[in-house]
């Protein structure tokens, strides 16, 4: 995901950063952090949302890990931006970090750059008392989440993840992996983070295209679990966007309800947040996970899943019209693809 030093700014198309309004309070941008907790069987973490929270990072992480050892995985257009600030606080509070990074690609989740994370892990001197730090979007937290997982047969990870999508998705649930040249996500482990510290400072960094890959997951949510959310999406103006911490929280409690009562994917309940992803890991491949990224794949087989829906389930022409409005208000593809599936 390419990061650059910037403000979002559009009044044309899509939703930016640049503007906050929250329907269900007031239109005043938030300036207090927030966190919300996932509950499971045998684990509870909580997630961080709020600003300036990277230069915190040594202070969580002193209260949960004695050993001072660690490695933050990260990508190389995101190490650039935020590696150091991240090393500052780490070094601070008396840990030894040790950065490794792989090339921003959805491409790079393989097996073969897993080997290589262990290999500089290894070298470090990381063990079985260490922990991992992911810093990126949804292929780092994926890979790094993957690495803790089977290093040593489990250490800790905390999840830092820097686009709006990782925020309100991937960096909860636990689910981890690679990719094989037969498919997305066919190797990995169920292996939840430590922590979650979502910093939305880091979002003014995206181009507006990207950060509004996040949106795609958003009305995912909305459409499986939150008629009220989808509601208020619908009355938000093209050039504001909603009040980032409080949406962000919103997306988390979805989410983290639906995999506590299915943590690995056994009963079907966690299914529903497949929706859209069948037809979407598809594109995605047939693109060779280059020529699309994953809001512009999820948005395109939302579109499909709904018009599988007409015929199969009931739903109504109005009803798929609706979400394919919100989908093009939010704009999270970078032409008019959508159109083809509708």
């Amino acid at each position: 995901m390419a990061h650059r030093k910037c403000v979002i700014r559009s009044k044309r198309h899509g939703w930016h950063i640049s503007r906050y309004r929250d329907p269900l309070g007031s239109d005043t941008i938030e300036k207090r952090g927030s966190s919300t907790t996932v509950s499971l069987d045998k684990q509870r973490y909580r997630v961080l949302i709020g600003t300036g929270l990277l230069k915190q990072i040594g202070t969580h992480a002193r209260k949960r890990f004695a050993r001072k050892t660690c490695a933050m995985i990260s990508d190389n257009n995101v190490a650039p931006l935020f590696a150091r600030r991240l090393e500052k606080s780490l070094v601070t509070a008396g840990f030894r970090p040790t950065l490794i990074t792989i090339p921003a690609d959805e491409k790079s989740k393989t097996l073969e750059q897993v080997g290589r994370i262990c290999d500089g892990m290894i070298a470090a001197g990381l063990d079985r008392q260490s922990f991992v730090i992911g810093l990126g979007g949804g292929v780092i937290g994926d890979i790094s989440g993957f690495v803790a997982a089977i290093y040593h047969r489990g250490i800790p990870h905390i999840q830092i993840p820097t686009t709006l999508l990782a925020m309100v998705d991937s960096s909860i649930g636990g689910k981890t992996g690679v990719n094989t040249r037969d498919g997305k996500n066919l190797i990995g482990a169920i292996h939840h983070p430590a922590l979650v510290i979502d910093d939305v400072d880091v979002l003014k960094t995206l181009p507006r295209h990207e950060f509004n890959q996040g949106f795609a997951e958003i009305i995912k949510h909305a459409i499986i679990a939150d008629a009220k959310m989808f509601r208020a999406l619908q009355r938000w103006e093209a050039g504001e966007v909603p009040a980032l911490q409080r949406l962000i929280k919103r997306n988390i409690e979805i989410k983290a309800k639906i995999v506590a009562k299915d943590e690995r994917d056994r009963t079907g309940e966690r299914a529903l947040l497949n929706f859209g992803h069948t037809v979407g890991h598809a594109i995605e491949r047939a693109g060779d996970y280059r020529k699309f990224l994953h809001g512009e794949a999820l948005s395109l087989g939302i579109v499909a899943a709904c018009g599988i829906s007409i015929k199969k389930a009931g739903l109504s022409p109005d009803q798929r019209d609706s979400i394919v409005n919100l989908l093009r208000r939010a704009e999270p593809w970078n032409c008019g693809r959508v159109r083809h599936f509708h």
